[in-house]
């Protein structure tokens, strides 16, 4: 998987970095963070953010010394990074694991290291507000990051980590398609595993898949047009991974719609970012917006490099 997953070279020794926080998301992505990267002979980072400027400093209406807050978040981060590295040790006795804490918030500290990581891997249970600080860490990393960004979502079952089941990815018209496609051949690759390659079309989106901005067909002629633009796109990626077979699916349906369904049999789903700017809104794609909310295996957003 060395397309991050962009240089090869820089990603040579890089590790998988995992967030954690003592929820019950946060333990599931380390499991899931831990076998990957035993897996693929991978140092595991375990990262906890403090977030020291977002610390009040009046607790139960009482004032209190800013050295009390901060002694107590870091016996707390502490105790944290401990448990993770404990369990990541119980899922992976043989894997090489350093850990860290920062004064800094999560957010911050998961997208500085995502500029270096194989991967970057952050916990989500139930819906988004259920997450530490109202899923916010969680949004930016994922809108914000760079390189692959996977989130790995509580949906009810004990299967951290799907042995069977194809890479599913995404494919829209634009330059974040290319990353998305490169990470799923990646992944596709390093799981021994086929790739099912989608792409969703309607009369409006038909010329930007097309890159025309306007393309007159008939009904009957779409799915072929579609089919045959989508084959050009994957075709230098699969000259680049010959060992993964791949399978072509065109739809005439909403793209979230189409992979929720093969999140229930997918071992990953690939997605690209059009996340850009700031910390202020929600800057995802409306379609990985969704996955990383719904889907039922861990959502890989990969964002252009």
């Amino acid at each position: 998987m060395a397309t991050q997953h962009g240089n090869p070279h820089r990603l040579a020794k890089a590790p998988v970095v995992v967030g954690v926080d003592g929820s019950p998301g946060s333990d599931l992505a380390l499991r899931w963070a831990a076998e990957v990267a035993a897996q693929r002979g991978r140092t595991l980072l375990i990262t906890h953010g403090l977030d020291l400027a977002a610390m009040p400093s009046v607790v139960g209406g009482y004032d209190v010394t800013a050295s009390s807050i901060v002694d107590a978040a870091r016996t707390e981060a502490a105790k944290i990074v401990a448990d993770a590295h404990g369990l990541a040790t119980e899922v992976a006795p043989d894997l090489d694991i350093t850990t860290e804490t920062t004064d800094v918030s999560a957010a911050e500290v998961l997208i500085q290291h995502s500029r270096t990581a194989y991967l970057v891997v952050i916990g989500a249970t139930g819906n988004l507000g259920t997450l530490a600080h109202l899923g916010s860490t969680l949004l930016a990393v994922v809108s914000h990051g760079h390189g692959s960004i996977v989130v790995v979502r509580d949906t009810g079952t004990a299967q951290y980590l799907r042995k069977d089941g194809p890479v599913v990815v995404g494919i829209d018209g634009g330059p974040v398609s290319e990353a998305a496609i490169g990470a799923a051949f990646a992944e596709a690759s390093a799981r021994g595993t086929d790739l099912i390659a989608t792409h969703s079309w309607n009369y409006w989106q038909l010329g930007d898949f097309a890159g025309e901005p306007y393309v007159l067909v008939t009904g009957e002629q779409i799915e072929s047009t579609e089919d045959a633009i989508l084959t050009e796109r994957l075709a230098g990626w699969q000259e680049k991974y010959p060992d993964v077979t791949v399978t072509r699916k065109v739809y005439r349906a909403e793209p979230t719609e189409q992979l929720a369904e093969w999140s229930n049999t997918a071992q990953l789903i690939v997605v690209g970012s059009r996340g850009r700017g700031g910390f202020t809104g929600l800057l995802l794609g409306s379609t990985s917006h969704f996955l990383v909310q719904h889907a039922h295996c861990p959502v890989l957003v990969a964002h252009p490099v």
